[in-house]
């Protein structure tokens, strides 16, 4: 694989998830959105699919230590847990079963709700800005390394 090929990937991956933050504050401020365009589970989500593939050929880079790929994981679990909590105030959640919800319609949002929301997402914001300094310190590793080193992953 050629460093321009996984700087574009991480790149497009990078711009997924800002894409998914956005799509959670519409959510929070009224705007009409699809329910499946913000992924609950963190390896549904177009960053996740990366990082859960793709990405993992980086942790061979002698360059980057591993705290970094397992911060990005932590993160974005937690981006993803913080999630969540807005879904399950914006959506009615039906349990099914012991193991299975179903995510149906969307409630009345209250004020409370909405306060509530906005609150949820200040945190989910908080955590996306570690996520995203973190891919960014992935980036500059992959920046530094060489073409060669690359190319064996």
């Amino acid at each position: 694989m050629e460093k321009e090929a996984v700087l574009k990937q991480l790149r497009v991956a990078k711009a997924a998830h800002i894409s998914w933050v956005q799509k959670a504050k519409h959510l929070i401020e009224g705007i009409e959105i699809d329910k499946s365009s913000i992924p609950i589970n963190s390896t549904e989500c177009k960053f996740g699919e990366w990082f859960y593939s793709d990405a993992q050929r980086l942790n061979g880079l002698r360059n980057n230590s591993l705290d970094c790929m397992e911060n990005i994981e932590l993160y974005h679990a937690r981006l993803h847990d913080s999630y969540l909590k807005i879904f399950k105030l914006y959506y009615l959640v039906e349990n099914k079963g012991f193991f299975s919800k179903l995510f149906t319609g969307k409630k009345k949002i209250t004020k409370e709700s909405e306060k509530l929301g906005r609150e949820y997402f200040a945190e989910l914001d908080y955590i996306s800005k570690d996520l995203l300094a973190e891919i960014s310190r992935l980036e500059r590793r992959v920046i530094a390394i060489g073409d060669e080193e690359i190319s064996k992953l």
